[in-house]
């Protein structure tokens, strides 16, 4: 599919007054992308877990206007109160779609917005957020063309929800979605996420993501600067290479069930992620001391135990603490015993593998 395939060329007249709501999941990326070209295209392939409790929920209400207007009209509200700051990256975001869903300027949108996580924390609020403003557009866009299938609502959700933010395509289905062109399955594209085509171990099914909030406030680097920091780093294209041959190991791993190699590939991408901000120029580094100290904690617990837990990381300083169904009081016991202490102010969030965006209204 390409571009043309999402344009709303269909005449339409939109209903007087609506609501539309969809829950969001945010995701964590087993082989990470880091890098991107312009028009949100990523500069290497990813996977991830799609999560289920770190989620935004979003409605959009929206009141036909008396003429189609020049510009978006809308206002925001997060978490119950109009916000200001985060409406330039919806106008952006809505510039950035607009030729795909023409009719959002011929109505006047609420947008009511809430995370169950801290925002610009390293959780992707904004693949979540993304995802879930996204899928509201397209329950309006289903109201205008019935027609549509599930498959291409979907797709096309990905499709808009990429423009906000890049890793916002894989939080709309899951439990496992895979976004950027791979050689190694077919469907794959830099403009959309898909399933995950290939056979998943039980060992993978019911996995858990603890994640530990070292750090709540925001970020000293935003990930749209650490994207843009991989043009001329010296180490991309070894990067690149990297992720796309892991995702060659991966498709036997989930085959095989095989956690060992798992967590070679799950933390050796977490750590190649936060190398590329060290070595990049200028340089920079999110991970925090306690992050640090919880990665430590958690491969002397692994190689004392044979425990299969293991860490990955975002584009922040938390630590998302991954363990299979098998294991989980164990796990659990660990992460309360040796790990909380490392968290600001005890904070963590019980996670696990969820099954993608949820319709509300």
């Amino acid at each position: 599919m390409t571009e043309n395939n999402f344009i709303f060329d269909d005449e339409f007249v939109i209903s007087s007054e609506g609501r539309v709501g969809w829950k969001a999941p945010s995701n964590i990326a087993l082989v990470k992308y880091w890098g991107k070209k312009p028009n949100q295209i990523p500069a290497n392939p990813s996977i991830s877990f799609t999560l289920d409790a770190c989620a935004t929920t979003t409605t959009v209400t929206y009141k036909k206007l008396d003429k189609i207007s020049s510009d978006f009209s809308f206002d925001l509200f997060f978490e119950g109160k109009e916000n200001q700051d985060f409406k330039p990256k919806i106008q952006t975001f809505f510039e950035r779609i607009d030729k795909y869903v023409p009719f959002l300027k011929s109505c006047h949108l609420k947008i009511e917005t809430s995370n169950s996580f801290p925002h610009s924390s390293g959780i992707a609020s904004s693949a979540s957020g993304m995802g879930a403003l996204a899928l509201c557009v397209m329950s309006i866009e289903k109201q205008l063309n019935p027609e549509i299938t599930q498959s291409y609502f979907n797709r096309k959700a990905s499709f808009l929800a990429r423009l906000g933010s890049g890793s916002a395509c894989r939080s709309i289905e899951g439990p496992f979605i895979q976004w950027g062109k791979y050689g190694g399955i077919k469907e794959s594209s830099n403009l959309f996420g898909v399933s995950y085509p290939f056979k998943v171990h039980s060992n993978f099914m019911n996995y858990h993501d603890t994640i530990l909030l070292v750090h709540k406030g925001q970020k000293t680097v935003s990930s749209t600067v650490g994207h843009e920091l991989m043009h001329n780093h010296p180490f991309a294209n070894q990067r690149f290479e990297q992720a796309h041959n892991n995702l060659d190991k991966l498709e036997q791993v989930f085959e095989k069930g095989d956690l060992n190699e798992f967590i070679k590939i799950v933390e050796s991408e977490a750590l190649t992620l936060h190398a590329m901000m060290m070595t990049s120029l200028p340089y920079f580094i999110l991970m925090k001391p306690n992050t640090l100290e919880i990665i430590n904690k958690i491969w002397s617990f692994r190689e004392a135990t044979n425990t299969p837990i293991c860490f990955t990381l975002d584009a922040g300083a938390n630590v998302h603490v991954l363990y299979p169904e098998m294991v989980k009081e164990k796990a659990i016991q660990f992460i309360q015993d040796e790990l909380v202490v490392y968290c600001e102010n005890g904070h963590y969030i019980c996670d696990r593998i969820g099954q993608g965006a949820t319709k509300i209204a």
